[in-house]
């Protein structure tokens, strides 16, 4: 009999899809219907670093006589930091006596400093693990590049003395060494990487002479971003569980992922899109897929296509990229 049961960061859950951190998961009646459809995990809507500085800045900005006294400035921040914690604690109790499933928490965040503290706060509410999602933008030329994989692995490393549940880090596609950055998040004490992030990217407004935003939601063709990379870290960087994100819009795409190696799927644009409907379809068409194989659970082809399980692995490399285009020339 087929069995969907996964293990992710040493959580039991039901099948091997995990909604990601956004706005699908920012109330404990929409976490709800997630698992009615079907969902293994859920990652909470990020309580973010950079939204709580800016607030304080706002604020500060309201009224000129708050910036002349640097008690004021203190208070406002810690109301603010506060405020948005409680918010964020009260989603975690509530969302775990709802709910039979995983329930993570999540922070994203741009530095290493003091707040990264209330992470143990998380973990008092009863989050079952944590997410840190880092995001930096190197904009100074004098930055040395080693500056922001030193950002990631203090930040881990902080958060890691405050809670002994586990951590994941979601990390972006533009490192000069990914293998290398799992490699050394996995020493700092992570146990899991999330593959990848999906930033704000901007565009430009041709009829306004004016920056907007690109696309939000991903494709189905992205999922060429991170199944390469899937297959390397999986390969090279055993023990630590690879989470894919970007791209994953249909249950073949979870398939996929889980025949590069990876441990579970995040769903955001999908869900978006599609709604919650396209849960039960996903864990159908990954069912259907199990049964054609005679595979009776995940862990029976995880890693079945990984770059240290298929006769030539050279096609995970840019070998394969020249002899593409070399036969397009006949």
């Amino acid at each position: 009999m087929t069995k969907l049961q996964t293990k992710y960061l040493g959580l039991n859950l039901k099948n091997p899809l995990v909604a990601a951190s956004s706005g699908i998961t920012n109330s404990v009646e929409k976490i709800k219907k997630l698992e009615e459809a079907g969902i293994g995990a859920v990652i909470l809507k990020s309580v973010f670093e950079e939204q709580i500085n800016n607030e304080v800045t706002s604020m500060l900005l309201q009224d000129s006589h708050n910036a002349s006294y640097p008690e004021a400035e203190d208070y406002i921040k810690h109301y603010m930091r506060d405020n948005t914690l409680t918010k964020h604690i009260r989603l975690i109790e509530e969302a775990k006596k709802a709910v039979d499933i995983p329930i993570i928490a999540s922070v994203n965040c741009v530095s290493a400093s003091e707040w990264t503290t209330f992470a143990k706060d998380f973990q008092e509410a009863g989050a079952d693990a944590l997410e840190l999602n880092i995001f930096y933008v190197p904009v100074d030329r004098h930055e040395e590049p080693g500056a922001i994989e030193r950002l990631y692995l203090d930040v881990l490393q902080k958060v890691r003395k405050e809670v002994s549940i586990p951590v994941s880090v979601k990390i972006g596609l533009y490192h000069s060494n990914i293998i290398g950055m799992v490699d050394r998040l996995k020493a700092g004490g992570a146990k899991g990487v999330v593959m990848f992030n999906r930033f704000y990217e901007p565009d430009i407004d041709l009829d306004k002479l004016e920056l907007t935003s690109s696309e939000v939601f991903s494709s189905p063709v992205e999922i060429r971003h991170t199944l390469r990379w899937v297959g390397l870290v999986t390969s090279q960087v055993p023990e630590i569980d690879i989470a894919a994100s970007t791209g994953i819009h249909d249950g073949k795409s979870v398939i996929k992922q889980i025949l590069a190696g990876a441990k579970v799927a995040q769903l955001c644009s999908t869900l978006y899109v599609n709604g919650n409907e396209v849960i039960p379809s996903m864990i159908s068409e990954l069912t259907a897929f199990m049964k054609k194989w005679n595979f009776l659970r995940p862990e029976d082809f995880r890693g079945r296509l990984s770059y240290k399980n298929i006769p030539d692995p050279m096609v995970y490399e840019r070998s394969q990229f020249m002899k593409y285009f070399s036969n397009k020339g006949k």
